[in-house]
């Protein structure tokens, strides 16, 4: 597994402190993040995952507590608009340029608006996926908001 990935080289050229993780991903597990933090050691509301949804039509990005589930409406109201839907797995996959259970929201093909779930303010540093299946990135939250330009927002039920 390399070290380098588009997300690891978005934080490194802006000049961003983190740290990787690996763990043995196992394509099987339902729920990717509660797997990560569960091979990690860690409390899933300190792993984020990634979802890629479509607000009114067009691409958004959602991070939030892998122990937790987006809540549609709130995603629409943080990010400006009235609908939200999850996005189709091959879209997201086309998109990102990522394969589903390795999507990072830092490094995209193509950068969407993103909003981050408040509950990471709770911690020093949070997990987020890599952009590899198996390799998540440590980072503190502030750092990665400042690196996506995205919105803090309450986006869990």
């Amino acid at each position: 597994m390399s070290k380098t990935t588009p997300a690891t080289q978005a934080l490194t050229r802006a000049g961003i402190a983190f740290s990787l993780a690996r763990y043995d991903y196992d394509a099987d597990v339902g729920r990717v993040g509660l797997a990560a933090a569960e091979a990690l050691g860690v409390s899933p509301a300190e792993v984020f995952k990634t979802l890629m949804a479509e607000l009114d039509g067009k691409p958004v990005c959602a991070i939030v507590p892998s122990d937790e589930e987006v809540n549609m409406k709130k995603l629409a109201a943080a990010l400006g608009g009235k609908s939200a839907q999850m996005m189709k797995p091959a879209d997201a996959e086309r998109l990102t340029g990522y394969r589903v259970g390795g999507i990072s929201p830092l490094g995209q093909r193509r950068p969407v608006p993103a909003a981050l779930d408040e509950l990471a303010s709770l911690y020093e540093e949070i997990f987020i996926n890599g952009g590899q299946r198996g390799l998540q990135i440590r980072i503190r939250p502030d750092d990665l908001v400042r690196a996506l330009g995205c919105t803090w927002a309450d986006l869990v039920r």
